[in-house]
């Protein structure tokens, strides 16, 4: 059992390190396109897009601009949901990255386009495991987290959490080094 974990954990780090390059590349260009509240369109077109070219079959206008996805394991079991969420902050960016945002007045300065890029990554690997998975992992990319109207509730109210045994959410922290 431990060899079998082992090769496990070593097969999913060497497909997030061939995916490294292409999400920092989803994530840079959301960062660079940060959208408000229920306005994340494009980010949910680039999320849709992502989990198409994955051949997965992603349920787009959740909670009006929200994505989600059920990945079903072979095995009868709970459901997890995961969300990740999309939106930005109304704040001018001053970093002078080099992605920085293109719009005056908005920005990524809460991390929302790693949460995005990171759940896409979620997607592209979970797939794979599906044959030793057991229930179901729900991914839902949620507009609208850092205004007062809910995209959670919105999400809610379209159904993302329904049969849902147990919700995960993830935050970034910044002035750790990565890994």
């Amino acid at each position: 059992m431990k060899d079998h974990q082992a090769t496990l954990a070593r097969e999913i780090s060497a497909r997030s390190e061939s995916l490294e390059a292409h999400l920092i590349n989803i994530r840079r260009d959301i960062h660079a396109h940060p959208e408000l509240g229920f306005d994340t369109h494009r980010t949910a077109k680039i999320v849709e897009q992502e989990l198409l070219a994955l051949g997965l079959t992603p349920k787009t206008g959740v909670g009006k601009t929200g994505v989600m996805l059920d990945i079903v394991g072979a095995h009868p079991g709970k459901t997890v949901l995961l969300r990740a969420d999309m939106d930005a902050l109304p704040i001018h960016e001053q970093t002078g990255l080099p992605f920085s945002s293109n719009y005056p007045g908005k920005m990524h300065a809460c991390g929302h386009d790693i949460h995005t890029a990171t759940l896409l990554g979620v997607a592209s690997i979970l797939p794979h495991y599906r044959d030793q998975l057991h229930g179901t992992v729900r991914l839902i990319f949620q507009p609208a987290e850092e205004t007062p109207e809910s995209g959670a509730e919105a999400m809610i109210a379209d159904g993302a959490a329904d049969g849902v045994d147990l919700a995960i959410t993830l935050h970034n922290k910044p002035e750790l080094a990565a890994g």
